[in-house]
């Protein structure tokens, strides 16, 4: 919740920052992560910038590899939303004070591990020394088709919304790192932490949805928040039918034992699926497009005229007080 006297983040963009970049379509009134820059005749440029902070975005105790592991991934995420294939990376490092020369190798480690495994390279940046918590940044950029890119913005009204993989592990993840949800088993606790200290960009997947989907999002901020940034941007309102929400066997194990958990599942972000807007007409082609990337993928609700995010369980509005991660 923002602070009595301040503005929310999506607030303060489209007050002080969404001006700055009026003229240029690629930047799409900043409404989606990414912005678009003509590369040549064929492709452009799919650019994502993302910030991760000691103690807000990743544990005090996560090892070097970890933290870069998901430095990178939360950008490749946001590339895979829209449509692109990875290709270079720019890193912005400051480290706090104490750091150690075996720290920066580890991490150094973790980058060129996920370089081989997703095929994308750095090509610059900037390292610093810092007062503050270690802060890293990450700008990447990935290429796709010219003007087929997908934005936030785009969606039709009757368009069916999906989503990949589960849902919630990211949230609950996060719990079970800070020495929750005990009931689990320790092979639950431990595929649920695992999520949310290293997620997954469902970069194989982003490509195939280009002519596919309309728009498309990746879950960081939480699936409420997520499906509905596609929403508002795309002026509809979105319907999310509870029962249809894919779960982890963890996932579910935890939600059987405490219900309360359902507004971290569905608000709580973390999680790096892809969520999206796709014509009935085109849900044979998702799903032969989903096989060729390995991932599953699950219908979970609509676009309707309107504006706003219903979670329905059956007949009945689910009322949540967990929309999404706000940063401010």
């Amino acid at each position: 919740m923002a602070r009595p006297g301040r503005i929310g983040e999506f607030e303060l963009i489209a007050r002080y920052f969404a001006p700055l970049a009026r003229g240029f379509r690629g930047a799409g009134n900043l409404q989606s992560d990414n912005a678009f820059l003509a590369a040549d005749a064929r492709r452009d440029l799919v650019v994502k910038t993302d910030t991760i902070v000691a103690g807000v975005h990743f544990l005090a105790d996560d090892l070097p590899a970890r933290i870069a592991a998901k430095a990178l991934r939360v950008c490749l995420s946001d590339l895979a939303a829209g449509g692109s294939t990875p290709f270079v990376y720019q890193l912005s490092l400051a480290l706090p004070s104490n750091w150690t020369e075996a720290w920066v190798a580890a991490f150094a480690r973790g980058l060129a591990a996920d370089q081989r495994r997703y095929g994308i390279v750095l090509c610059g940046g900037d390292t610093v020394v810092t007062p503050g918590p270690l802060t890293v940044t990450i700008t990447a950029f990935g290429r796709v088709a010219r003007r087929k890119g997908l934005g936030r913005a785009g969606a039709r009204a009757g368009d069916e919304l999906w989503v990949s993989g589960t849902i919630g592990d990211g949230a609950l993840g996060l719990l079970v790192a800070q020495g929750g949800l005990r009931n689990l088993s320790a092979r639950q606790r431990a595929s649920l932490e695992d999520r949310y200290r290293l997620p997954r960009p469902r970069t194989t997947l982003g490509p195939e949805l280009v002519g596919i989907a309309t728009a498309c999002a990746d879950v960081s901020d939480g699936l409420l928040a997520d499906a509905g940034h596609i929403a508002s941007a795309s002026s509809l309102a979105v319907t999310i039918e509870r029962s249809e929400v894919p779960l982890s066997v963890a996932g579910r194990a935890a939600v059987a034992a405490d219900p309360g958990l359902w507004p971290n599942v569905a608000g709580g972000g973390d999680d790096y699926e892809l969520v999206m807007a796709v014509p009935r007409r085109k849900h044979a082609a998702l799903e032969a497009a989903a096989r060729r990337a390995g991932v599953k993928v699950t219908r979970i609700g609509r676009f309707v005229r309107g504006a706003g995010v219903e979670l329905k369980a059956g007949a009945e509005i689910v009322l949540t007080a967990r929309k999404g991660y706000v940063h401010f």
